[in-house]
């Protein structure tokens, strides 16, 4: 059966039914691997968006036509499918397709007896959910390539569930290796994409990457803190957090913030 083409068009309203009524209207994606992660089948999809092109992975390590980063990801995913307990909960991935969010779920697959002999890796095309297009920086029909999809919202999980977190309301958010933490005056969420994949695809007006593990929203800043040479962030909210700054981005910071000169006559 022929599906029906996904519409840009998104619902305002962030109710269950909103999310449901999205998740009907979306492709899925299906791989199949074997015991040893060797794949052995995919849908249509999976063929179209995958970055396979030419090179069909069949009999390969579903791993290797990722990119680093999502290796360590989908091996974290394929690890959890094995948990006894529960299913993992679903993650979402920056993987190599060129500004796009997939959303994947792995499941186990076992025979008669329960042993596993293989997995199914399931996943969405969110990126019409969680990014909106950024303004081309070249006129059209120029030779520069127009900038990334801007997120929207940030996929986060908690549990069995994925919030999408409204950038405007984030506070910072904080790297763990390979991971993020995406603090807001509610708290803090765990998010999949890695700080890299964030810092290329938020605002650089709002955002700004001060440190290797951090990433700041301008517009929260509170106050500026100079100790011993070094600068901190104080971030607003009932429960301050102090963020620190490198060497190297303080003078963006500052120039960001439009507290260059000013910054430095008081410093003298």
């Amino acid at each position: 059966m022929k599906s029906c083409p996904f519409s840009a068009a998104v619902p305002s309203s962030s109710s269950s039914s909103s999310w449901l009524y999205l998740l009907e209207r979306f492709d899925v994606g299906v791989v199949h691997v074997d015991k040893e992660l060797r794949v052995i089948g995919m849908n249509d999809f999976a063929r179209r968006s995958l970055p396979v092109q030419e090179k069909l992975p069949f009999g390969k390590i579903v791993t290797s036509f990722h990119p680093e980063a999502a290796k360590a990801k989908l091996k974290f995913l394929l690890g959890q499918a094995e948990c006894p307990v529960n299913n993992a909960p679903p993650m979402a991935l920056m993987i190599n397709i060129p500004d796009r969010v997939l959303l994947i779920k792995v499941s186990k697959i076992g025979d008669m007896q329960g042993a596993t002999i293989g997995y199914t890796l399931v996943f969405y095309d969110i990126t019409e959910v969680v990014s909106q297009k950024a303004e081309e920086s070249a006129a059209r029909g120029g030779a520069e390539p127009a900038e990334p999809r801007r997120l929207r919202k940030i996929p986060t999980i908690k549990k069995n569930r994925v919030l999408l977190v409204d950038v405007p309301a984030v506070s910072f958010i904080r790297s763990e290796g390979h991971y993020t933490w995406v603090h807001t005056a509610q708290g803090a969420q765990f998010c999949n994409l890695n700080i890299g994949d964030l810092e290329a695809r938020l605002d650089p007006q709002l955002f700004l990457r001060v440190h290797r593990s951090y990433i700041v929203n301008l517009s929260q800043v509170d106050e500026i803190v100079r100790d011993d040479g070094r600068m901190m962030l104080r971030m607003m909210g009932s429960t301050p957090a102090d963020i620190p700054v490198s060497r190297g981005s303080a003078p963006h910071l500052m120039e960001q913030l439009g507290l260059g000169d000013s910054l430095a006559h008081a410093s003298r």
